[in-house]
């Protein structure tokens, strides 16, 4: 998996380097009408070469797409949220009832209750043998 990636970054960054190659030309990119920029009183443009541009415009294209996709999962990561704490609470209580049920409260229930205590063979049957289990 690991070549794979490295293989994508190294064909990535090849094409990168062609466009930035291929878009050296200056360009002006203004940022609002030239009417309303002397309106304004201020130059609101920039001179870059393009594929400067053309880099910026996709940063800030994966920049709202991934502000746009946090937005909209935000409900999902508060559900999870909400039943990752129901479950600590489950297990807690679960826990908790194991501790309360698992020690016997009266200690003959707990000897009959027992498997691995089983009554010795009757006396006068002959057998020094311990009882089967």
């Amino acid at each position: 998996m690991r070549t794979i990636r490295v293989f994508f970054l190294v064909i990535l960054a090849i094409v990168l380097m062609l466009l930035a190659a291929a878009n050296r030309q200056p360009v002006t990119v203004s940022l609002v009408p030239e009417a309303l920029a002397q309106f304004a009183g201020g130059r609101w443009s920039l001179t870059m070469p393009a594929f400067v541009a053309l880099f910026l415009a996709m940063v800030f294209g994966v920049l709202v797409g991934l502000v746009w996709e946090w937005l909209r999962e935000s409900h999902l990561r508060a559900e999870s949220s909400r039943r990752a704490h129901d479950l600590a609470q489950l297990q807690r209580e679960v826990g908790d009832l194991r501790r309360t049920h698992a020690a016997p409260r009266d200690e003959v229930l707990a000897i009959l209750d027992d498997p691995a205590r089983k009554p010795a063979a009757p006396a006068g049957s002959g057998s020094t043998l311990p009882a089967p289990r």
